[in-house]
């Protein structure tokens, strides 16, 4: 009964610091910080555009090595207006998100189940150890050649950058449970799988949260890099097109499209993110 009070009285006093930690992030002194860092974010790129744009017009850079700012935004408006930006960014933007989910669900369960069978770990940590430190882009062209040139090799790629990421930091977050929950489990009888679900799964979501994070940009290098390789569109395939026509001005506006898309998904990562710590 005494245990069954404590546990109580414990999950009430963090749901009261959950909620207090919402408060905090939306009170007004919080969004008045939160808007003092977006004004001097865009002060600095503004800054920086407006200090391009007159090197530019004074030639003391020559234009045809580093494009204009002016000449960047006509060439993205045209592009946008013409929906090829558009359907590029729709090609790129299905590529990452499949191979960020589908490399980082099962990079998730596969490290999450190293930690059921230490021997498994233990035989399969110098694999990891060596994909991890492989650049992943090097398998490209055979994914390409297994794969084709259409939207799937560049998944296939995404996917298995993703996957190692994804495995190596759930199976660290297991390790790092504290041992004396374990042992506290062992003690009064329970099972592996006991204690794997109550314990070392939702121990490790922060962990697993930070990974689909980091994958997020890791996903988004692979499918541009498979359509740098082989592909008819996608932001890397314009890119790619406008740079050998030393369209510079046009490759920055592919460069800003595919910013814009990481800020996009990343928010959206981060939201998600902040939903499974608050659960």
């Amino acid at each position: 009964m005494a245990n069954t009070e404590t546990a109580g009285v414990l999950a009430e006093r963090a749901m009261v610091s959950k909620l207090a930690a919402r408060r905090r992030r939306w009170s007004p002194l919080a969004l008045i910080g939160k808007g003092r860092i977006l004004f001097y974010q865009l002060l600095l790129i503004g800054a920086f555009l407006l200090l391009w744009e007159v090197a530019i017009r004074n030639e003391w850079i020559k234009v045809y090595l580093y494009g204009q700012p002016t000449g960047i935004w006509r060439e993205f408006v045209k592009a946008l207006t013409s929906g090829t930006l558009l359907r590029d960014t729709w090609v790129t933007t299905q590529e990452t998100v499949l191979g960020f989910l589908i490399g980082g669900i099962l990079g998730s369960l596969a490290g999450l189940s190293l930690w059921l069978s230490p021997t498994v770990a233990a035989v399969l940590r110098p694999i990891m150890v060596a994909m991890n430190g492989l650049p992943k882009i090097a398998l490209a062209p055979l994914i390409i050649v297994w794969f084709g040139i259409g939207i799937e090799s560049k998944i296939a790629v995404a996917a298995i950058i993703t996957f190692i990421v994804a495995m190596i930091t759930s199976f660290d977050g297991a390790k790092e449970i504290d041992h004396d929950y374990v042992r506290m489990l062992k003690a009064i009888g329970a099972s592996r799988w006991q204690i794997f679900r109550m314990v070392i799964l939702p121990g490790s979501l922060p962990w697993i949260a930070s990974g689909f994070r980091l994958n997020v940009g890791f996903a988004m290098i692979g499918a541009v890099v498979g359509e740098y390789i082989s592909a008819e569109q996608g932001l890397g395939y314009y890119v790619y097109y406008s740079g050998t026509l030393y369209n510079l001005n046009a490759v920055w506006a592919g460069i800003l499209a595919l910013m814009i898309l990481a800020l996009v998904l990343d928010a959206i990562v981060g939201w998600i993110e902040r939903r499974m710590m608050w659960r």
